[in-house]
């Protein structure tokens, strides 16, 4: 029976060979599907297949499954004002906090929980990010996507479900004590002094403080204070190395670093998706824990098959495949050729786009 890929579900048996657009072969007929196979062709941007059919299924009239799945739903559209609704949360949560000192659960529930509820749904981080990224609003929007990352990645790691929103939540408010920084600093489009710097510095603590009388859960309080820390011991405010860093802040840490590389800021061009991936991976053996950095970059590089690109030499081309060994060097299409960027050396892929 040939039917959506949304309405996929664990368990169900492909009766047919799969291919993706570029005629590179994905899955075998006869595989059974779980949790990652369904992931792989949503990465392959395949959209219908043919599956064995289920006991008890009924059919639609054009001969489709009738009963999609929600667990698998493609594409949410509601998820960009969802997005916009969390940025303007964030923005109230702040003021808050820097008139009353604190921030209350309800308000964060109502911020970013929905964001949350929809995420579950969502594989292509990549088209994630591509899509909500802008100008605007920076602070903010680095919040929600520093939360969302931040989820992603605990899920990713393994973490439960509670700790997995725990850890999208500690995300959301990790900067939270940038409340009580001067806008003209925080926006300033020229260098900072050292007198302004050391003053940024100050943000974990005091988002710390207003975590820590806000909230019940100390882990959220200390992924405010300790996001900055690094395992090297180059991090601040307090030199942290290794598993002196809470777990939940070494997570937050990542996302953090990502969004803020990856976003448009006053006094900076955003930059590659793809690029930064690679700044993270080199981090990863110095200032990042490498286990949660690798784990994220394993997780985010298949998003990347099926986007378009602009390489160095200004061709555009599509990504087809990625390489286990060498993630940032993948194969890309351009017309009718094929480029494997891990064997020409003197070519590199300049920006993605969805």
């Amino acid at each position: 029976m040939r039917v959506h890929i949304t309405d996929l579900r664990a368990g169900d048996r492909l009766s047919e060979d799969i291919f993706n657009s570029f005629g590179l072969h994905v899955l075998s007929k006869g595989a059974i599907l779980n949790e990652k196979e369904i992931s792989r062709m949503y990465q392959h941007q395949i959209d219908y297949i043919e599956i064995e059919r289920r006991a008890g299924i009924m059919q639609a009239s054009d001969g489709e499954a009738a009963d999609a799945d929600p667990a698998f739903a493609s594409y949410n559209p509601l998820l960009r004002p969802l997005y916009h609704d969390a940025v303007a949360g964030a923005e109230q949560l702040f003021t808050r906090a820097l008139e009353e000192g604190r921030i209350y659960e309800e308000d964060v529930k109502e911020s970013f929980q929905p964001l949350v509820d929809n995420f579950r749904a969502e594989r292509d981080v990549v088209s994630l990010l591509l899509m909500l990224n802008s100008q605007d609003d920076y602070t903010y929007q680095h919040s929600v996507q520093v939360g969302m990352l931040s989820y992603y990645i605990a899920r990713w790691l393994g973490w439960s479900e509670e700790e997995t929103i725990r850890a999208g939540k500690a995300g959301f408010l990790h900067d939270v004590g940038k409340c009580k920084i001067a806008e003209t600093i925080l926006n300033k489009p020229s260098r900072l002094t050292d007198e302004e710097y050391d003053e940024i510095k100050n943000h974990p603590e005091y988002g710390y403080e207003i975590l820590k009388n806000s909230l019940e859960d100390p882990a959220i309080a200390l992924a405010a204070l300790q996001h900055h820390e690094r395992m090297d011991g180059k991090g601040y405010p307090n030199g942290l190395t290794g598993d002196k860093i809470h777990p939940m802040a070494k997570i937050v840490a990542v996302a953090d670093v990502y969004s803020a590389m990856i976003s448009s800021r006053v006094y900076r061009e955003k930059r590659d998706l793809l690029q930064v991936l690679r700044e993270l991976y080199d981090l990863s053996f110095s200032e990042l824990d490498p286990d949660i950095t690798h784990t994220f970059i394993r997780h985010m590089i298949p998003n990347f098959i099926g986007k378009s690109v602009e390489l160095s030499t200004g061709e555009s081309g599509t990504i087809v495949m990625t390489h286990p060994n060498d993630f940032f060097r993948p194969l890309v299409k351009v017309g009718e050729q094929f480029i494997d960027l891990s064997a020409h050396r003197n070519k590199e892929i300049k920006q993605v786009f969805m």
